[in-house]
């Protein structure tokens, strides 16, 4: 069966039984409401908030986390074990509230939905519910309705409709009841009307063809049901470490338990080390440092007008390797603009001023100046144009229209007719072509206007139109009455006008180019004007490279690689629906990319879901971009998305180094228990004793890495690799060092004390016991400083920089220093005196452990 635009419409009537004088009768109707359905969009059932909130503890990390809850119970350390259930519960209902928040995505297409129409049933014209309304419907729209169904057009007057949000143009659709050819695109179907889309000039009749989920904003809405949203690459990653993190838990602790077993220690103890040493392996602040570094980005972004609806995408911004961007209100103003104008300003005042009067005339809109601005988007552009030379109503008082031609399909032109003191004038404005073959002579010079004339003006006007320009023509003539007859003309001159870029995003793609991130436009407007603003922004060099037009790019199934890899090696996209935006998201992700797309429109939706992460502007963005996108541009400033770039890389940056920060940590309490029981040493650390480093330790030092600024080379690097994990093989093996030196320093700290300053007497347990457990705990407080970027200078790298630092490290020492005041905490931690000999020695060692490690940096031993 064709599509309706493209058969007479004759034969829609026919097919759909109605009549153009009458409508379809109540009863029928109501037969048809029972076959198709209410004109609404259905959405997909939800499932139960219950379901929703469990989903959220299904994740390794967490299962890590009940477990070290557990064993903090079982160890009777009510605080820490308070503190993890907290974690998981934060963290829980956040992910539980947005997972919430995404369901409105489908609430604001149904708003859509809750308009009133005009309907011709039974011969009468009635106002009703457009949910009621049924295909063969007889509807009437005028400016300012909003289109409540699909419908095929059979009778019109200067019908415009603008339909950005679902076409991605920027200027009004000019409708027409001719018969189109088939696969006609979107965007260029002109005898149809499409639901959601708003008439902004004249009226039409329309007999609808689609009502619900069967009209292409159905269609949508079923794209953005259907399309998955995958996890973010933090989640993944964070879940692959979880999982290495259990396997080498369970297979020290399991090593440890055996040797401590085979070396004849109480098999009690030995159970109690072990699972306290579990617990030291399970890093329990990760989840809690993590969500607040991620939350101070949000704050960070937020204060740049970027509002982050979720706390991953803060990461996943900053691995973006491709930005997938809508050109109208994105990349441009959303707002057509004069820059081309023949004859120039420059000219004769005497050549200059009819110009400026034809734009104010030949003119049915008003702007004020005050941002207070009605009427068809080409007609204020030139206004705000002449406003800047004329005073717009003192040109209309001095010339009162009396008559008017409106403009059509057809004729392609506008006529007005003016008074003035003696006799009429009358101005034209239209398509270049159409005006120049109602001129007999230009204004410029008075000469005869000769066909050689006529051509070289028609070439100009083509090099403007290729440059992705719209260029209208201007003429007059001295009327001698009210006639508006098109004859015998004079040419005044042509206008080129544009929806210019917006200032601040050239920058903002050079920068994306130095930081390795591919630009790509992706609009639904003409491929010449796609072609030419993405020139002058840098998106493409040069004109060798033409625009994809949708058209011809393929369905998903059917895509050759010879055809992906032509996607993946074009910057510019045009005339493209919704589902060829998912097709081309899909193949970006099937090459491991991680791809931001941004959008303002409805037909921009599906594929913010799609993208690793959707940004939707905030001030022209629709509500449904804006719900279904992670995050949203408030200044729908494009160059915001690269301080959220350079901010989501600093965030991975510092989860990077507290990660490696607190498994370091952790693991040097293993090798340390790990060397006393397989030497049979006098001294190791008891299992309270390790829950309480790792109180200090693990929360306030590593909260204050995850604040770091970050340090000024990270917009220099290219993106990482997607399969690039949080911790890599380098970063193991300098996890594995940084441990040994810790563990190292803390157990010959103990030695020396004994051999340097007791000659080598007896053992004291307890005093050796009390150096190993305070040189472990200042081994790990000055580890911190370790966390600076290799290439950074020590004494003026981002870590010595963070004040957070600094006050985390004051805490810590305050708690340690308190601790010598509570006997009971004594007691239980085992805290006996040491002499100020054997403090001496602690801070030399735990000093001597972190220069050693700062060494190894410095000589390219280990990395960060």
């Amino acid at each position: 069966m064709q599509a309706e635009y493209s058969i007479d419409i004759n034969t829609v009537v026919n097919q759909l039984q109605t009549d153009t004088d009458r409508g379809i009768s109540t009863g029928l109707a109501q037969k048809r409401l029972q076959e198709f359905g209410r004109n609404v969009l259905e959405q997909s059932k939800q499932q139960p908030w219950w379901l929703i909130l469990l989903r959220q503890f299904k994740s390794p990390i967490v299962y890590l986390l009940i477990f070290a809850a557990g064993m903090s119970l079982y160890f009777q350390e009510w605080l820490d074990a308070g503190a993890i259930l907290i974690v998981i519960l934060v963290n829980s209902l956040i992910g539980f509230y947005m997972e919430f928040q995404a369901s409105r995505s489908m609430e604001a297409l149904q708003k859509l939905s809750t308009v009133r129409a005009k309907v011709m049933r039974d011969g009468k014209l009635n106002e009703m519910d457009a949910a009621e309304i049924v295909p063969g419907d007889i509807l009437f729209l005028e400016a300012g309705d909003m289109m409540p169904a699909d419908g095929r057009l059979f009778k019109l007057s200067r019908l415009q409709v603008n339909e950005s949000a679902l076409t991605g143009e920027s200027v009004p659709a000019e409708k027409k009841t001719d018969i189109l050819g088939n696969d006609t695109p979107l965007a260029e179907q002109t005898n149809m009307l499409f639901k959601g889309t708003f008439v902004t000039n004249g009226n039409g009749w329309c007999i609808v063809t689609g009502t619900g989920m069967k009209t292409e904003l159905g269609k949508i809405a079923n794209m953005v049901q259907s399309a998955k949203q995958t996890a973010t690459p933090l989640e993944k990653k964070l879940e692959v470490l979880s999982k290495r993190l259990i396997q080498i838990t369970v297979v020290l602790v399991v090593i440890i338990f055996i040797i401590g077993w085979q070396m004849g220690q109480d098999l009690m103890q030995v159970l109690n080390t072990s699972i306290a040493l579990a617990v030291a392996a399970i890093p329990e602040g990760l989840p809690i440092v993590a969500t607040l570094g991620l939350a101070r980005g949000m704050l960070a972004m937020a204060r740049h007008n970027v509002l982050v609806k979720k706390l991953s995408a803060v990461e996943t911004l900053g691995g973006t390797t491709v930005i997938c961007t809508d050109k109208t209100g994105t990349l441009t103003e959303n707002r057509m603009t004069v820059k081309e104008i023949f004859p120039s300003a420059e000219s004769s005042q005497d050549t200059h001023q009819p110009i400026l009067e034809a734009c104010i005339l030949c003119n049915t809109a008003t702007a004020d100046g005050d941002g207070k601005e009605i009427g068809d988007p080409l007609e204020i552009a030139l206004l705000n144009y002449a406003q800047q030379y004329i005073a717009i109503e003192e040109v209309r008082k001095q010339f009162p229209k009396v008559n008017e031609e409106p403009f059509s399909s057809e004729s392609k032109r506008m006529l007005t007719v003016h008074k003035k003191e003696s006799g009429y004038i009358l101005y034209a404005k239209g398509a270049l072509e159409e005006i120049l073959k109602l001129c007999q002579k230009q204004h410029q010079n008075q000469e005869i206007l000769s066909n050689e004339s006529k051509q070289n003006l028609l070439r100009e006007g083509e090099k403007l139109a290729a440059s992705g320009y719209k260029v209208i023509g201007l003429a007059s003539k001295e009327n001698n009455s009210e006639t508006a007859e098109a004859t015998d003309l004079t040419f005044l001159g042509m206008i080129g006008l544009i929806d210019p870029p917006r200032a601040d995003v050239a920058q903002a793609i050079h920068e994306c180019k130095t930081a390795g991130i591919k630009v790509v436009m992706i609009t639904g407007d003409h491929p010449q004007t796609a072609k030419e603003i993405a020139r002058q922004l840098g998106i493409v060099s040069g004109v060798k490279e033409d625009a994809i037009l949708g058209v011809s790019m393929k369905a998903y199934n059917q895509l050759t690689d010879q055809d992906k890899d032509k996607w993946l090696n074009s910057h510019v996209f045009a005339r493209v629906t919704p589902g060829h935006k998912l097709d081309l998201i899909q193949v970006y992700q099937d090459k491991e990319h991680i791809v931001g797309m941004t959008g303002d429109g409805v037909n921009d939706a599906p594929a913010l879901k799609k993208a690793d992460i959707g940004i939707a502007m905030g001030q022209r963005g629709t509500q449904v971009a804006q719900d279904v996108a992670d995050m949203i541009l408030q200044d729908d400033s494009f160059s915001s998305i690269v301080r959220a770039i350079k901010q989501g890389r600093v965030i991975f940056d510092n989860i990077r180094k507290f990660v490696i920060f607190l498994l370091s940590c952790n693991l040097s309490e293993l090798f340390t228990i790990a060397v006393s029981a397989t030497l049979n040493l006098n001294f190791t650390l008891l299992p309270l004793q390790i829950l309480f480093i790792n109180l200090i330790t693990d929360v306030l030092p590593a909260i204050a890495l995850g604040l770091t600024p970050g340090n000024a080379m990270v917009m220099k690097h290219p993106p990482r690799s997607t399969r690039e994990p949080i911790i890599d093989t380098p970063h193991w093996k300098g996890i594995i060092f940084y441990s040994a030196i810790i563990s190292a320093a803390s157990i010959g700290a103990v030695f020396f004390g004994h051999y340097s300053l007791d000659s080598g007497s007896e053992w004291d347990t307890n005093r050796a016991n009390n150096i190993l457990f305070f040189t472990m705990i200042g081994s790990q407080l000055l580890h911190v400083f370790n966390m600076h970027a290799s290439e950074s200078n020590f004494f003026r790298s981002e870590i010595v920089r963070n004040r957070y630092v600094w006050f985390s490290l004051g805490i810590c020492i305050g708690i340690i220093a308190i601790l010598h005041l509570i006997e009971p905490v004594k007691k239980v931690l085992s805290i006996f005196p040491i002499s100020t000999s054997d403090w001496m020695v602690v801070l030399a060692f735990s000093f001597a452990g972190m220069i050693v490690n700062q060494l190894a940096k410095k000589f390219n031993i280990v990395r960060l």
